[in-house]
Order: C-alpha cells, then structure tokens, then sequence
C-alpha cells in the first residue's frame, strides 16, 4: 500500500499521474480489506497495538480510497473540492497513528511505531502540501518509503528466521521474545482490545465536522461522505467485536455511535439531489440523550473516565436537538470540537493502560467500591458474567442494543414526513440503521447465544423496520397509497401474531413488546391503505417506544447486577414441560477443564449432572451418592425395561475384583472397550468392590447390570475425578435420545443441578447394548443394536 502512495506522491509534479485516481482507489480499498483482516485474525502477541495499527490504517485507506475513487469520476469538480474532502481525514489519522507511534515506542516495539510515525508523518505532510505551495509531494513520498523499507526489513527479518530454524533474528523481527514479554502483562479477565479502535473512529467523524467549524474546510459535502460512512461501518464491526470480548457496555455505545455517523453522512449527500439542508426530529434526538445518559450511567461502574466520555455524546445529541438543522449548525460542531479532543485522550489512555505496567488511572472500579458495601444493589462479576442459559456461546448478551434500536425507531416516526418531500426530514438513517441493521444484528447475537424466539422477533421487527422506513420516508410510494403495501403488512402481522402466542409461555414483558408492535404494524397498515386516524401512529408508536425503554433497562440492569432489579415479569401460560430451559441452572462448557472439575464437585457433593458423551447426552450421578441415584431415578420416571447403567473410566477400576469375573468376559471387555458398546453382565459380589452402598438397588436388575468404558475424554476424565458413575439417558423415558445440550434443558433443566455443554452430540444413536450374562456358552445377545452393528462385536468376540 505504502509503495503504490509513494509512486503516486514521486509522480504528482508529471503531466500524468502513473497511477490513475480510480484505479488507485480501488487498490487502497482492496488493501484496507485485507488490512482490516490482519487486525482481526491477529495473533495474541501486541494484540491492542497490531490490531490498533492494522484497522487504523485499513479505515484510512478505506476511506482514502472511496475519495481517491470520486475524484476519478469527476464527482470533486469545484476548486478546492479534492482539498477539502481529504483533509478531516488526513488530521484524524496523522493524530491516531502518532498516539500509537508513541505509545509503540514506549513499549519498545520500534518496528510497529515506526510504521505508524511514518504513516503519520506522510498524512501531516499531505495536509502541508495541499495548503501550502513550498510543500512538495516528495515529502510524502519519502515517509511512505520509510515504511515500505522497514516492512521489507522484518519480512527479511522473518525469512531468515524460518531458514535458519529459529537460530537467527534480526534486532525487532523476534517474535518470541516479545510473545514472552506480553504473557507477563498482568490481564484482569477479558479485555476489550477493540475498544481503542472504536474511539479512532469517533475522532474521524467528530473532525468532518470540526474542521469546517475551525475553518479548515469551507463547506460540508458529498466528498467527506466516505470518511463518515466508513467509521459508521467499521464502527458496527467493532460492535460485533465487542460482543465476542463479552464487553456489553462498550458494544452498545458503539452501536449508538455508528448510527450517528450514518446520520452525518446522509445529510451530506441529500444536497445532492435537494438544495435545502434537511432538518432533524427533536423528540428522537431528546431521547437518544437519554439513552446516552443511562448507558453513561452504567458506564461509570466499569470505570469513571469511560462514563465521562459517554456525557460529551449527551450533549451532543441535545445540540442537534436544539438545531434544526442539526449537523450544519455551530453548536454540534462546537461538540464535535470537545468530542475530537476527548476521544484523542481516551485513545491514548486506554492504548497505554493495555501495554504499560503503571497505569494511568481512569477511576476504575470507584463506584464498584461504593456499591460493595450495599445490600441493595450487587455487581455481577466471575467467570459467568455472559453465559447464556443454554449453554457456551461466543457472544455477550446483544439484547440491550436490541431493545435501544426499538426505542430510537419508535421514536424517529413519531415525526409526519412531507408527502412532497419525503427525505427532507432526517428519519431513514434512525429508521433503518438503528431499527433495522443494528437490530438485525441483535437478532442474529440473539440466535447465537440460543434465544430462538427473540432472535425471531427481532430479525422479524429489523424487515418491518427497513421496509417501512424506506417504503415511507423514502418517498417510494409517494402521495399514493398501496394495496400491495397492505398485503405485505397484514402478512407481517400474522407473524407477529404467533410471536405474541408464543411469548405468553416467555415473560410478561416480551408479551407487551411483541403486542405494542402489533399497534405500530396496524398504524402502517392503516397509512398504506389511507385511512390512518390522527394521532394514532403517534400514540402507537410512544407507547412501544416506552415498552422499549422499560426492556432496555431492565436488560442493562440484568448484565451489571445480580438479581431482578427491574424484572421481566413470569410467563403468562405455564404449561408442564414447557420452558424448561429457563431454569438457571448451572451450564459449563465442556472445552474447560476447570468445568469438568466443577461438574465433578457438583456430583461428589451429591447432584445431578447432563453431559455429553461418546454418542448421545445422558444424566448421571456419582455411584458414592445413593441420594443423588435416587433423585436421578426419580428425575427420570424411570421404567423397568430401560435401566440405569454403570460407568467407568478404566478396567483398572474393576482389577480387585478381577477374580469375580470370567476369563472370557474380562477379556472381551479389555478389547471392546472404550467404546459405545454397553456389556451386561451378570451381577454379583464384584458390584461391592465399587463402593455403590444403597446405590445398587437403582442400577440395573437384580440379575444383571450394564457397564461401559466411554470412548470420550471429557467424560473418562469426569469419571476419573469423581469414581464410577451411574448413567440413564437424558431425556423422559419413552421420548428421542437428547443430542444437544439445549434439548437437555428444554427436557430436564428443571431437575438436574449443571448441564455440561458441547454443543451437538457427535452421534444421533445411542450405544449398542450387548447381553454377555451367557458369554462362557460362546453366546452373545443384543437387548439394543445402536452406533457399533452387531457384526462387529461378533468380531470382536
């Protein structure tokens, strides 16, 4: 990248540029692509610093790039157009990358900040050159190949160390040394790396503006549309990214952030097709303040700065709300000012925190202090803090944004749109980013994490949202009105119809959310067909908006503190066997083996347990424990025909009581086992040596017993730390086999005490079940022929 700018810079003073503006463009955004790629897929070694470099770069090439692309079409004719279309960019950028040279060289990583002081020296020197004559392109040049010969340097670097076999290093190329450096950082849980980036990217938008305030630019228009939108979404990847750091807080500002930057960007290029600059709905903007001032509010928990930086975006909002014209005026873009400054210290605070010893300190953890000492109001905290209710997932709960994007949709259509000037009004960017593509997004963290039915609805209201926004304030339909509209939206309703059915067996709340849309759909029914009362799509549309916010808090509530604070209320219809799952009951995943160990003292300690295994899920309790073989038992409505078996983890286990068994029995086992074939064998005094106690009488019949050696580590290391264990299926007798650790909990979340989660089960058959009572006769039976076919333990015989 840094080559192609140079030999762009060496051949400005020429008739012809070498390299043309479109193609140019194009090969930036190509780049930044793979860019953004680097960052994300990054290694653990300098993971704030690389990843803070590579997605830097890769959003100012970006957005370079759309810039470089407009020019070559012709798009930037006015004098002075080119100019000011790149410089809010180049200011941002020759700031961030010296904020990350900086803090590179003080963590020693001399390669890294190299890249980044030219980078930025190259940007600032661009600014110079485009105000100032005596300022040549060959400056520019020079610094993009600076970083072209340090890249080379470490990718020699790099070569020479994979030739050699690890025996050479170049001085900076030592990847090991710097991995060791890193994994003595001391971490406090997962850290959001993402976050400094998200701050970056509101010192992009936050400068359009302000340069123009400042006078740097002269005008506000389509060439600094690229700039906006691109913050806007890479903002939304870092969203998504900050869900998978399990950082809530900081995903959901971000997402609030992001609409704000499609919003900038819309009312730039409606010029373009209307002469007048549009205007802004006050009562959406008052309530983004709000929203703003709540999520800061939770904020501060985490830490005080970051609840600090949240109330410069409070006031931003009421200077837009107070403007009619909103981001042209002088009051946002004195904001934006203050926004700019305070995002550049953030960034640098944060950045340096992640890497030094000695932090700067940022009131982290105050109000946690406070709050320890009342009884009232308890912080979650631990290493369940984002486990979802069934089971593993990679996502934080996304419900807040979710409920936020409901709020600021509802919000935004309270304002009648201009039949005759539909986008006059500011309405499709918080319509259709914050109601549709942010919700979408939701839906989908949502499905993730295991909630089908919210995930549904929200994916559901995201189409609604889209449509509706662009169907009506996109002036698609204009002054008529639709019966095919109509007919979409009466097909909608029945589907939000058997949302709200289905939500009767959820909570209270969730049944008022999906009932108060079905107001809002009936609102756009009625306008599609011309006979919408007055007023009524406004109280419609207040009272989901309220309903909304209630969700909100109540869901920000839930993911910072113990307890119902604001509860979602219990389902109306409460039908056996139905939300089982809702139980919370304790769900660990199975890759850790700090769960085994937990699921192991959960089953010492006398509870039940489902976990996955070899073929499908199954239920057990520790054989020591005839309460818990009992409460299995019960659990279970166990009948007769389908016993409870026995496992264990070795043959070892059995050694004292070798001479019990027959020589043709022992070694058929040694060479069936571990796998998914149960023997039943006869019982006897061999059963003692086991430690059951009272527990026998559970297992098995009175003649003969079920035993199995698993071919599955997870659950041959459980029965190591716990001693043999006894297993009966997961799932009510009579029913399908259970082969995903959901259907554990929609069956038994109720009554057992932890789910061990693996996601789904690697087979759909259950084992095959061999009668060996009469093995000396040299005959074998099959009471249950499953995963292994009877030839093949004939082989084995």
């Amino acid at each position: 990248g840094s080559l192609l700018l140079a030999v762009h810079f060496y051949s400005i003073p020429r008739a012809a540029p070498v390299i043309p503006s479109t193609a140019l463009g194009v090969l930036l955004l190509i780049l930044s692509s793979l860019l953004a790629y680097a960052g994300i897929r990054r290694s653990q070694r300098d993971a704030s610093l690389f990843l803070s470099l590579c997605l830097t770069i890769s959003v100012f090439w970006c957005g370079y790039g759309v810039v470089f692309i407009l020019e070559g079409q012709g798009v930037l004719n006015d004098t002075g157009d080119f100019r000011n279309a790149l410089v809010p960019g180049l200011v941002t950028f020759t700031l961030a990358l010296l904020i990350v040279a900086v803090v590179g060289f003080l963590s020693r990583e001399v390669i890294l900040a190299l890249i980044a002081s030219s980078v930025s020296l190259a940007s600032a020197h661009e600014v110079a050159m485009h105000y100032s004559t005596s300022f040549g392109s060959s400056a520019v040049a020079c610094n993009y190949m600076i970083v072209c010969l340090v890249g080379g340097y470490f990718a020699l670097g790099r070569i020479v160390y994979f030739l050699s076999k690890e025996k050479i290093a170049l001085p900076g190329t030592d990847l090991a040394k710097n991995k060791a450096h890193e994994q003595l950082q001391p971490t406090s849980g997962s850290v959001n790396h993402f976050a400094v980036f998200g701050v970056i990217l509101n010192l992009l938008s936050a400068s359009v503006f302000g340069c123009r305030l400042l006078g740097v630019t002269s005008k506000l228009f389509i060439g600094q549309v690229p700039w906006l939108w691109a913050a806007g979404v890479y903002q939304i990847g870092v969203c998504v990214l900050s869900y998978r750091a399990m950082d809530v807080l900081m995903a959901t500002f971000f997402g609030f952030t992001s609409i704000l930057k499609f919003a900038g960007g819309y009312c730039l290029l409606y010029p373009v097709w209307q002469t007048e600059e549009p205007s802004f709905p006050t009562p959406f903007l008052v309530v983004f303040s709000i929203l703003f001032a709540v999520l800061a509010l939770f904020l501060t928990l985490k830490s005080l700065a970051d609840g600090l930086y949240l109330l410069f975006y409070v006031a931003y909002c009421i200077a837009l709300a107070c403007r009619p014209k909103g981001f042209f005026e002088g009051g946002p873009q004195g904001v934006d000012v203050a926004i700019f400054v305070a995002s550049a210290l953030m960034a640098l605070i944060h950045l340096y925190n992640v890497k030094a010893g000695t932090k700067i300190p940022i009131g982290q953890g105050v109000v946690k202090a406070l709050l320890a000492h009342s009884s009232f109001l308890k912080l979650r905290e631990g290493a369940d803090l984002h486990t979802p209710y069934l089971g593993y997932s990679k996502y934080a709960d996304a419900e807040v944004l979710g409920y936020a994007c409901s709020v600021l949709a509802s919000f935004a259509i309270t304002v009648t749109g201009d039949p005759q000037a539909p986008l006059a009004t500011v309405v499709i960017p918080w319509v259709v980013v914050a109601g549709g593509i942010l919700k979408f997004l939701g839906g989908s963290v949502a499905f993730a994490r295991g909630k089908t039915l919210e995930s549904s609805a929200f994916i559901l209201y995201a189409v609604m949202w889209i449509i509706w926004g662009l169907g009506r304030y996109g002036g698609l339909y204009g002054t008529t009105r639709s019966f095919h509209t109509a007919v979409g939206i009466i097909a909608f309703m029945l589907f939000n119809g058997f949302i709200v059915f289905c939500t009767l067996f959820l909570n209270i709340t969730w049944f008022f959310y999906s009932l108060t849309f079905l107001l809002i759909a009936v609102s756009f029914l009625l306008d599609a067909v011309g006979a919408l009362p007055v007023g009524y799509d406004i109280a419609a549309t207040v009272i989901f908006g309220l309903v909304s916010f209630y969700c909100f808090l109540s869901a920000l509530c839930s993911s910072v503190f113990e307890g119902s604070c604001l509860p979602m209320g219990r389902p109306l219809v409460q039908l056996s066997g139905v939300g089982g799952g809702m139980t919370k009951c304790l769900h660990l995943p199975a890759r850790k083996a700090s769960s085994v160990k937990r699921i192991a003292d959960i089953l010492k300690s006398g509870g039940t347990c489902g976990i996955p295994t070899d073929t499908v899920y199954v239920l057990v309790a520790a054989c020591n424990r005839p309460d818990a073989v009992e409460k299995a038992h019960r659990s279970k409505r166990q009948a007769q025909e389908r016993p409870m078996s026995l496992w264990i983890s070795s043959l070892k286990q059995l050694e004292p009581a070798k001479h019990l068994f027959s020589p043709l029995l022992w070694d058929f086992m040694e060479a069936a086992w571990p796998s998914p074939i149960s023997l039943v064998v006869p019982r006897g005094a061999w059963v003692d040596f086991l430690g059951m106690k009272d527990s026998a009488k559970y297992v098995g019949t009175p003649q003969s017993i079920a035993i199995r050696i698993p071919d599955c580590s997870v659950t041959t290391h459980l029965i190591d730390l716990v001693g043999p264990i006894v297993v009966t299926s997961a799932n009510p007798t009579g029913e399908a086999d259970t082969t995903h650790h959901n259907q554990v909990y929609a069956k038994l979340g109720d009554k057992v005490d932890a789910v061990l989660c693996d996601g789904p089960s690697p087979e759909n058959i259950a084992s095959t079940v061999v009668d060996c009572t009469k093995i000396d006769s040299g005959n074998i039976g099959f009471f249950r022929v499953g995963i292994i076919p009877k030839s093949q333990v004939k082989l084995i015989l």
